[in-house]
């Protein structure tokens, strides 16, 4: 599964949606404050996946994250100032990757509550592009790890 928080930019979601195609996600979730998957600019970047991979939006991060729990979620915070490396985790059961805004991240609020992991990268550059990072972290944590 895949959360998104706080995603505003249409190309993003988009090509989230397409990564989650991809790589066989169960459904994305959106907060309320997310973009609509279904505006033309991100259906086109997502080349239809907007259209199929399933979805739901509406509640607030920390409200999607209590749905999460008591749905038994393993939900990992994907962050820049992550605690521990995306290699580390091993999924188990069903897991949740949760992506925030670029610039801002997820609230600081949700990261303390959550797993907090970071795709390891050179330390003279801050940050990747959020459907990047998904793309990576659907890919280790996904059905299709090696």
């Amino acid at each position: 599964m895949v959360v998104l928080v706080g995603i505003a930019n249409h190309d993003n979601v988009g090509a989230i949606f397409r990564n989650a195609a991809a790589f066989e996600a169960d459904a994305v979730l959106l907060d309320e404050t997310c973009c609509d998957p279904l505006y033309r600019k991100a259906i086109r970047v997502s080349v239809g996946a907007a259209l199929k991979v399933p979805f739901a939006r509406g509640g607030s991060a920390s409200e999607l994250a209590d749905v999460l729990a008591k749905h038994d979620f393993n939900a990992v915070a994907l962050s820049p100032s992550g605690a521990e490396s995306l290699a580390a985790v091993t999924p188990t059961g069903r897991t949740a990757i949760l992506l925030g805004t670029e610039g801002e991240g997820l609230p600081p609020a949700l990261m303390q509550r959550l797993r907090t992991v970071r795709i390891p990268m050179s330390e003279s550059f801050d940050s990747l592009n959020v459907a990047t990072a998904s793309a990576i972290a659907l890919h280790r944590l996904g059905r299709f790890r090696d």
